[in-house]
């Protein structure tokens, strides 16, 4: 949609165009803001939209009345890069970039957030970090996390071995919340021997809004890969509304617990690894791996797997093709790891034909408890394996990893009852659920 002629008119009498700083009168108040392109679920042209100083848009409709001042032009071309020549006696970061909120900005041909922001220019939004680390951006993808498969997931894994492997003190992976979680559990099981840390962070907020949470999150990953032998992979992001806490989550326990608060992440079943201060102070709470000399990327993985939701009234017959084609399911149970018996049938088709299944909890805390009802000791007979407290997400991961790295499927159902990177344990905590 574009704005209307009268509207169009205007801003060009002004010198107006996408992207200027603009002063908008109107009825007497006035109101300062970046000129947007106007947005499509509006269904008014008359509506102008700026991006006002607290990051969020307004739209306002516009009269005879009304006048709008040019403050400031867009920049024409892109600022230089910054001068990062490495340092004496700084470690050796590498920051990987993957897309994501952290690589986004507001603007665009529809007024939306869209990811294109390279670890370069992540680097040139925050000069500090140079005087932590000598740093090398990398780009791997640019996307949202939502278009993630297991290509990245290898391509990231190999990308980090390679740098470890050649003398980096830690790696810094940006990417998207909503299935960071997924990522992390990826790069757990396939990074064994690590020799330094492996963060994975990222932002609720893009980083041109004043309340992005970006620049403390990548700061605290680097400030935790230069003052941390923590060698395993682990995601920072903020602990607290403010910018003074942030906690380490271990890649395989990690959840975001909320769609957009800044402290949306949580260790489930488990405490966070460690929490930083405003100050990069670490207080660690649990063991963490001592580095290796050399890392190793075991990075196979069979995307014949399904993760199932169970839920009342599930009909089997939806979900048949899907699982007696696969290798693999894992299932999120109700309560102790439960499903209605036609989809316990449906299971039993499956297994019987070869197939892998794992039973979790959709339960955010708990471990499955699969001899207590008669449900349970009946789908363990018929094969089905419980996970104890592992998330649905990392058994989905480590199960595709499993059947790629074992010989048959006797081996890879072994390799899923066996602890290889803290998923699983007896230990309990109570946690916050939104």
């Amino acid at each position: 949609m574009r704005y209307s002629a009268e509207l169009s008119k205007m801003l060009a009498s002004a010198g107006a165009k996408e992207g200027s700083v603009i002063s908008l009168t109107i009825d007497g108040s006035e109101y300062v803001g970046t000129l947007m392109p106007p947005q499509s679920g509006s269904g008014d042209p008359d509506i102008i939209v700026i991006r006002m100083k607290n990051g969020y848009d307004a739209g306002f409709r516009v009269n005879k009345g009304t006048s709008i001042k040019v403050l400031e032009q867009p920049a024409g071309k892109a600022a230089k890069k910054s001068d990062r020549k490495p340092k004496k006696g700084l470690p050796n970061i590498v920051l990987i970039a993957t897309g994501g909120t952290i690589g986004s900005q507001q603007g665009g041909a529809k007024g939306a957030q869209s990811p294109g922001l390279s670890a370069d220019g992540l680097l040139d939004m925050m000069p500090e970090l140079s005087d932590i680390a000598n740093i090398t951006p990398k780009d791997i993808i640019s996307v949202f996390s939502e278009n993630v498969n297991s290509e990245h997931w290898q391509a990231l894994a190999k990308t980090i071995e390679e740098e470890l492997n050649n003398g980096a003190d830690g790696i810094v992976v940006t990417h998207g919340t909503d299935t960071m979680g997924f990522t992390a559990a990826a790069l757990s099981f396939m990074l064994k021997e690590l020799s330094a840390p492996v963060i994975i962070t990222g932002s609720q907020r893009s980083t041109d809004r004043p309340s992005s949470d970006a620049y403390g999150n990548l700061l605290a990953s680097v400030r935790f890969c230069v003052s941390s032998k923590a060698a395993g992979v682990y995601v920072i992001m903020h602990d607290s509304m403010n910018d003074d806490s942030f906690a380490v989550h271990r890649g395989t326990r990690v959840r975001k617990m909320h769609t957009s608060r800044r402290d949306a992440f949580r260790s489930i079943n488990t405490v966070p690894v460690a929490r930083m201060d405003g100050n990069g102070k670490i207080t660690f709470n649990d063991e963490v791996p001592k580095a290796s000399a050399k890392t190793k990327a075991f990075t196979k993985m069979s995307d014949d797997v399904i993760l199932l939701h169970f839920y009342p009234g599930m009909d089997p017959a939806l979900f048949r093709d899907a699982a007696v084609n696969s290798k693999g399911i894992v299932i999120a149970g109700s309560g102790l790891g439960h499903v209605s018996d036609g989809i316990a049938s449906l299971l039993k088709e499956a297994i019987d034909k070869g197939a892998i299944a794992v039973m979790t909890s959709q339960c955010i805390n708990g471990p499955t408890g699969m001899n207590v009802y008669d449900t349970g000791r009946e789908l363990q007979n018929i094969g089905v394996i419980p996970m104890n407290d592992m998330l649905p997400e990392t058994a989905y991961v480590k199960l595709m990893w499993a059947i790629a790295n074992t010989k048959n499927a006797k081996e890879a159902k072994e390799l899923m009852k066996d602890t290889l990177s803290y998923e699983m344990g007896d230990r309990r905590t109570t946690d916050v659920i939104w």
